[in-house]
This record gives structure tokens, C-alpha cells and sequence, in this order.
């Protein structure tokens, strides 16, 4: 034993008299560990001489509720969702905001604690969610993190509308750029709009196009552009409002004549099986019209009696009885053209049949007299193609919007050139730039004027313009941290990079010249101006890039061109249906943003807008003919987004629906709760089951997520996705599956039932905060073009809160993300750089 001589100088004396006599060992032993404790406790600090310490403070209520509910899964030893709520101070939430936004999104959700588990009253559940957001909000009011969005290249649609208001031509993005990718739901979003060389040669070559297009280059020989009718298109109806009324069939186009000259239009007629035009046993007429005015009516199709017999009035060659120059005859390989003069500009081109409403005179051919006419009947014949081609005999540049926009001056020959070109491209490059232009971006346009002006005066503006159009001014939207300001740190934008946000925000495209000369004088940054740009941008057409753009994305809207349901299993399903769920979409969303209704309606609306074709699908009488028109709604099931074929068609599979798609759709852009990325290799759902009976989709689904791992994503997806299940992949009403009743029970992540199309609607009406609050997560990345991040959220709960009083408008919401501090805020970094281009 190692002697402590402390400790032994002070036994004796602690000890009592007998210690040395009488005393058993065992006795001895436990009084000198006696002493030594004693000994140990007199030379422990001070403090510890006094009374012990009151006992610890009890636990916060917040503690006490995340150790009563959450702890138990979310600790640091299990870490499940890597989440450990045990190690986090929920007394100073700014320390953990990440963390504590996922916590915010849960609960408001009702995603946890996950359904059968014990939860608190619902007063505690929505007081703690109200705790964190308050204390996040507090600390993002007092230190706002904006972000810092990357150099912006326009995306195709984008510079599309660019070049439309900047020239006043209309071009197709598709054809002349690739698609851009797709981030947080959008292909506005900075961070994945790169460049590569191969595109900057795409953009240069389309630059060069769009100047010949809007100068009217008198050099530009005949060519021909061809549109084509989809083959599945059932041409029964009139097809468009830009077609006469009275018309069936055909196409209306919207093609760019460069010159004044002439142009041939040519059209060739679909065919049958055979090769054979289709529905040309009786005569038909066929009307041409530019901009409403008749430049030809052709007579196609029919027998009848002339001279020498029947005549086929095409060409009318003398029938002689012979089937086989019938059948000659009636294929058509040669097609319809007419010449026409036309001058420069854009311009609507109507192509279509005349609806028929008489019976053809003359006589009558049964088929048993021709063995192969019934081959050629096939329904009323079809427009398959329209080509328009020239100009031929070019007399000029003609006077067009473009040319309008783009010569502000003319100068004499040989006069004044110089500063008449000035001025063209100061102007034209002020709101391309969408800034006030400097002498450096002048001259290094006047350079590229100055070489091409030796093929004259235009070409040289063209030569210009086309450096204008493939620039890094124009195709970026850069913007720049002050001098003044250190690295790091939160600062309002410009008035002239407002401008811009909020351009590319309602519009698609660059600001106007009002808009400019607002930012220009610093007048944007007043609340009440900024206000009223943002009522009169609204108000103007351009904002129907608002439903294109921002709603066609986030409600999926586009994908309807890309869906194909098998046509064995709906056969109803064709182009004009394909269309008409397209249009329905397109008008109730235009409605609902245009009479500024509450974003809640997107939901709950008691309307829609239908044509016949639509009106049959839907079950929803007394409609007729192809216009578009609006009407009430008697079913209820139909009411809001979640009744329209467009969402039921793009939330299916080719063969049947999909309840996994559907709730994934309603968890991701209504509730802002998606899940997880699906597994690799993930198993086909079985058809039938072991007796060879086949499954409802219900049963499918079940067997599927008998696997755990299945089941975690599946018990939130495929309830709300089976309480549409009446809704089939086309949008029909339907009772059954599998010739089983359909079962469209489920249950939302709190807990919540519902039963069929009506409940679940208004489970989702019943968190109307939820759903707007998505809706606004939605705006803001789409105006800002980037995803948004947790110190986005308080800006999104402000805006969510102050649109309450108005009903959640539209007007409300759109306002609100313009005033927020993301919008209108940056924070300041190394200066974002585009590589190779500054």
C-alpha cells in the first residue's frame, strides 16, 4: 500500500482510543476508510464545506415535449433521419436554424410524430411549431440572409421573349436553342444554366438569324418552312379561334414573311393505309386565308357528271369507267399550292375545310361498281402538311414592326451614317443591356458595324446586331456587388437589377423603357411605385408568361404534350383531347390569376372551361362545337386542379393510373412535403394474383408495400394518390378496377381520413396555410431562379401571414415575394464570374 503522509498524520487523531486495542481487523478497516473519506472531504474547496447545491432547474416545456415525443427515435444514438434532437438547444434556436426549419416543415406537415405513434394535444403541437417559427423569424428580421443567386443566363423562353420585345419578332425558341435543365421544378434557375462552346455557337448562329428576320435582308433567297398536322389529330371540328367560324380541320399559323414578294403556300392532304388521300369520294372545299382575307378556295374530292361521264374535280380529267384511274386520281400525289403577294411581317395563316353542310349532287358510285373505293373513304379528308415558301420577286424590306423598332433614324446616302448608327444601336443596346449603355459597350458595336457597312448601310446595323444578340450583356443577367461593400455582407440591389427581377419575374423578359426610366431616376426602390409597376405589369398580356412559365412547371402542366396512353386501353384518348386538357388547364389557371381570386380556388373552384370534346369526357352536357367556353360545375369531385384531365393524365402511367405519382404529385406541390428519391431496381407491381385473378390497383399497391423499406415512402404517397383513384388514366369516371369496386379510402400524414376526390379536398382545404405556404415557396423560386434555402422560410412565412387579410390573392402574394428581402436583397461574395466571358 503507498503510504500518504497527509492522510497518515491525520488517522491518529480521527481515529478513536481503542483503534490500537481490542478491535477486530474487519472493525479497523472500515473506521480507517471512515477516516479517509472525511479526511478527503476537508480538503475539497471551500464551496463544498457549504450547504449542496439547490438542484437543477426543471426541464423548459419545450424540452420536455421534444424528450417526451421526439427524443425516443431521434437521439444520438439511433440517429434516425440523422436527426439527434437530444444534442440541440432549443432554447437558442438560431444556433441550429437548419435543423429547426426541417423540424417546422414537419410539424406543420403533420409528418411527425409519424401517425399511430403518441402525439401531444394539438393546442401543444401547433404552440411548439409557433415557438420555433417565432424565434427563427426574430433572428432572420434582425439578420437577414438574402442569398446570392448566380449569374442568370436567359433560358430559351426567356430569350425568346427578349427577342420579341426587343425587335418585335417572334421566333421559336425550340427550334433554335436545346432545352435547358430543369432545378427545384423550373429552368429559370441560375446554378444549372451553364455554358458550354457548343451552345455560344448555337446562340451566335441564332443571333444571326433573328438579325436578318427583323432587318428583312434583301439577300435572303426562297425558302421553305413546313408544318405539319399530328397525324393523330381528329380533324372533325373547327381547330382553333384563329380559324373562321363555319371551317373543320386544318391548321392556323403564325410564319414570318422576311420581304415584300410573293410566297406559295403548299399543302398535301393526309393519306390512308394504302398511300390513298383519304375522304375524297365526294367534293370538299378547302379555304387559304392570310390575316383573315381568302387567297384561294379549292374544290377536292368527288364524282361527278360532265361531258363525257363522271369527272373527278380534281384537275377534272375525263373518268372513263376505270377503276384504276380512279384510284389514280383520287391519291393526290401532287399537292395544292397557290402564289400570292404578301408583304413583310408576321403574319396568321389559316389553312381549312369548309364544315359541310349540304349533300353533294351528281351521281352516285357504289362500291361494288369500283371494287377498291371503299379503301378511299376514310372519313372526310385531313390537312397533313402546310409549307410556306419564297419570298420570290423580293420588292424591299417592306415597313414592319421590326424594322420600326430597330431604325429610330434614317440617314442620307452617304450622309450622316455614322451617327444615325450611333443612335440605332445606343438605343436598341440600352434596353437589350437593361441599363444605360456606355461608351465602351458603343464602340464595340460600332466596330462591328464599321466592318460589315462596306456591304452597306443595314448590314452593318445587322452585323452589330447580331454581336448585340450573342453578347454576354444580353444573355446574362449579372449583377454586381458595390465597391462600398465588405464580403459577406446583406444590401439592397439596384433599382436597375430590381428592374430586371422584376421583369423576368412577371414577364419572362427584359423591362420595358417605363420600367428603365423608373430605375434609371432611382425611383423603383419606393414602396408605393414598385407597387404600381407591379399592378400595371400584371395587368399587361405579357404576364401570361406567368401561367406558361411558372405554372406550366410547378403544376406539370407541360408534360401533357409527352403523355401516351396506350390506345388499346383508351382509345378515346387522341390530339384533340390532348389539347383540349391542355387549353382547360391554361384558361382556368389565366382566370384564376387574371380575376385575382384566392389562391385556395387553385382547389375549391366551382368551374372550369370546356369545348365539346372536353365536355363528352367529362360527362358535362349541352356543349357544343370546339370554342372553349366557360362553365359551372355540378360534381363537386370535379372541382380545382385535382378534377382536370391535364393533372389525372400526367400523373398516370401508359396502361393504367398511378396512385404513387398522384400522391407524390399532391405531397410535392400542394403540401411541400415530398419524399424521398425512390430506391434503384425497384421490383414491377404484379398484375394478377396467385390464383390468376387480376388486381385491383389497391391490392398491387399492397402487396408492394409489404416491404419495409417500401413502406416508409408508399404509407404517405399511395393513400392520397387511391382518393383519386375514381379518376382513370384519362380523366374518366369510373366505380370499379379490375372489375372490383374501387376502394378510395386513405389517410393523410397526421392521421387524418378522407374517402374519394370531395374529402381529400377538403382535408387539403382544412391547412389552408400549408397549401399557401407552398404556393409561395413556389413563387419565390421561380422569381428568384434558384431553389430556396432555410433562411428563405421567414420571408415565406411573412408573406404567407400578411396575404391572410386579403383572402390569400393572388395580387397578395405576388406583392409579397417583390417586397421580400430575397427579392429585393443580395449578400455580397467574390463576384460571381462567367467563364470565358468577361
Amino acid at each position: 500500500m503507498i503510504r500518504n503522509p497527509v492522510r497518515d498524520s491525520w488517522l491518529p487523531c480521527l481515529l478513536p482510543v481503542g483503534y490500537r486495542e481490542g478491535m477486530t481487523t474487519r472493525k479497523r478497516t472500515i473506521l480507517r476508510w471512515m477516516a479517509i473519506a472525511l479526511v478527503g472531504a476537508s480538503y475539497l474547496p471551500a464551496a463544498s464545506q457549504e450547504p449542496s447545491s439547490p438542484a437543477p432547474p426543471p426541464a423548459s416545456p419545450q424540452r420536455a415535449l421534444l424528450n417526451r415525443y421526439c427524443v425516443t427515435c431521434h437521439n444520438e444514438k439511433l440517429k434516425t433521419a440523422d436527426l439527434m434532437l437530444d444534442k440541440m438547444d432549443v432554447e437558442n434556436v438560431s444556433a441550429g436554424a437548419a435543423v429547426w426549419e426541417k423540424v417546422v416543415r414537419k410539424l406543420r406537415t403533420g409528418a411527425m410524430p409519424p401517425a399511430g405513434m403518441p402525439r401531444p394535444d394539438k393546442a401543444t403541437y401547433d404552440g411548439f411549431a409557433a415557438y420555433l417559427e417565432t424565434e427563427l423569424d426574430r433572428v432572420a428580421a434582425a439578420q437577414p440572409n438574402p442569398g446570392r443567386p448566380a449569374d442568370h443566363r436567359l433560358n430559351r423562353t426567356e430569350y425568346a421573349n427578349a427577342i420579341r420585345d426587343l425587335l418585335a419578332v417572334e421566333i421559336d425558341g425550340a427550334s433554335l436553342l436545346p432545352p435547358d435543365e430543369v432545378s427545384n421544378g423550373f429552368d429559370n434557375n441560375g446554378d444549372v444554366l451553364t455554358v458550354s462552346p457548343l451552345l455560344m455557337e448555337r446562340y451566335v448562329w441564332a443571333a444571326g438569324k433573328i438579325s436578318r428576320l427583323a432587318l428583312g435582308d434583301p439577300a435572303i433567297r426562297p425558302a421553305a418552312e413546313e408544318y405539319k398536322v399530328p397525324p393523330s389529330f381528329m380533324q372533325d371540328d373547327r381547330q382553333s379561334e384563329d380559324l373562321p367560324f363555319g371551317s373543320r380541320g386544318g391548321i392556323a399559323i403564325r410564319h414570318n414573311f422576311p420581304l415584300d414578294g410573293e410566297y406559295i403556300i403548299r399543302i398535301r392532304l393526309q393519306k390512308n393505309d394504302d398511300g390513298f388521300i383519304r375522304g375524297l369520294v365526294d367534293p370538299h372545299q378547302l379555304d387559304v386565308r392570310v390575316d383573315g382575307a381568302r387567297v384561294k378556295l379549292f374544290t377536292v374530292g368527288g364524282v361527278h357528271k360532265g361531258k363525257s361521264g363522271p369527272l373527278f374535280t380534281r384537275n377534272d380529267p375525263d373518268y372513263r369507267g376505270d377503276p384504276e384511274q380512279l384510284a389514280y386520281e383520287l391519291s393526290g400525289d401532287e399537292s395544292l399550292e397557290v402564289r400570292f403577294p404578301a408583304k413583310a411581317g408576321s403574319r396568321l395563316v389559316g389553312v381549312t375545310f369548309l364544315k359541310q353542310v349540304w349533300q353533294p349532287e351528281g351521281i352516285y358510285m357504289p362500291p361494288m361498281l369500283v371494287p377498291d373505293l371503299a379503301k378511299y373513304r376514310g372519313g372526310d379528308p385531313a390537312v397533313d402538311t402546310v409549307t410556306v415558301i419564297g419570298p420570290y420577286e423580293a420588292k424591299g424590306s417592306g415597313e414592319t414592326p421590326s424594322r420600326r423598332k430597330i431604325f429610330v433614324c434614317s440617314p442620307s446616302v452617304g450622309k450622316d451614317e455614322d451617327f444615325c448608327a450611333r443612335k440605332i444601336l445606343s438605343t436598341l443596346a440600352r434596353r437589350a443591356y437593361r441599363r444605360p449603355v456606355t461608351d465602351g459597350d458603343v464602340q464595340t458595336l460600332l466596330s462591328l458595324y464599321k466592318a460589315g457597312k462596306e456591304d452597306g448601310f443595314e448590314a452593318g446595323i445587322g452585323m452589330a446586331l447580331q454581336r448585340m444578340l450573342a453578347g454576354p450583356e444580353f444573355l446574362f443577367r449579372i449583377e454586381r456587388d458595390p465597391a462600398t461593400v465588405a464580403p459577406g455582407t446583406p444590401y439592397r440591389v439596384s433599382d436597375l437589377e430590381l428592374a430586371s427581377r422584376l421583369s423576368f419575374f412577371l414577364w419572362g423578359s427584359i423591362p420595358d423603357d417605363q420600367l428603365l426610366d423608373l430605375a434609371e431616376r432611382g425611383k423603383l426602390k419606393d414602396p408605393a411605385v414598385l407597387d404600381q409597376q407591379v399592378r400595371r405589369m400584371f395587368a399587361d398580356p405579357r404576364s401570361k408568361a406567368m401561367v406558361s412559365n411558372f405554372g406550366g412547371q410547378w403544376l406539370s402542366l407541360r408534360n401533357i404534350r409527352a403523355v401516351s396512353p396506350d390506345p388499346k386501353v383508351f382509345p378515346d384518348f387522341d390530339e384533340e383531347l390532348r389539347e383540349a386538357f391542355r387549353q382547360e388547364a391554361q384558361l382556368f389557371l389565366e382566370s384564376q390569376l387574371r380575376e385575382d381570386r384566392s389562391a385556395l380556388d387553385l382547389l375549391n373552384a366551382n368551374y372550369t372551361f370546356v369545348n365539346e370534346r372536353l365536355a363528352r369526357q367529362y360527362g358535362i352536357p349541352n356543349v357544343y362545337g370546339s370554342r372553349f367556353r366557360r362553365v359551372t360545375l355540378t360534381d363537386d369531385a370535379r372541382r380545382g386542379l385535382l378534377g382536370q384531365g391535364n393533372f389525372l393524365a400526367v400523373t398516370s402511367r401508359t396502361t393504367r393510373t398511378s396512385p404513387v405519382l398522384r400522391g407524390k404529385w399532391v405531397l410535392e406541390n400542394l403540401l411541400g412535403a415530398p419524399p424521398p428519391p425512390p430506391p434503384p431496381n425497384i421490383p414491377a407491381l404484379k398484375e394478377k394474383g396467385e390464383n390468376g385473378k387480376l388486381l385491383t390497383m389497391r391490392q398491387q399497391m399492397e402487396q408492394h408495400r409489404a416491404n419495409p423499406a417500401c413502406a416508409i415512402c408508399h404509407s404517405r404517397m399511395d393513400p392520397i394518390g387511391f382518393a383519386l383513384d375514381n379518376f382513370d388514366a384519362i380523366g374518366k369516371w369510373r366505380t370499379t378496377d379490375a372489375g372490383s369496386p374501387l376502394d378510395v379510402s386513405g389517410v393523410m400524414p397526421d392521421g387524418a381520413k378522407f374517402q374519394g376526390p370531395v374529402e381529400l379536398r377538403q382535408a387539403l382545404l382544412s391547412r389552408p396555410q400549408q397549401f399557401v405556404n407552398t404556393v409561395t415557396e413556389k413563387l419565390l423560386t421561380y422569381a428568384l431562379g434558384r431553389g430556396i434555402d432555410y433562411p428563405d422560410e421567414p420571408a415565406v412565412r411573412k408573406i404567407v401571414r400578411e396575404a391572410a387579410s386579403s383572402e390569400y390573392r393572388w395580387s397578395s402574394l405576388i406583392v409579397g415575394v417583390v417586397h421580400s428581402a430575397p427579392f429585393q436583397m443580395r449578400k455580397s461574395g467574390e463576384p460571381a464570374t462567367v467563364a470565358g466571358l468577361r
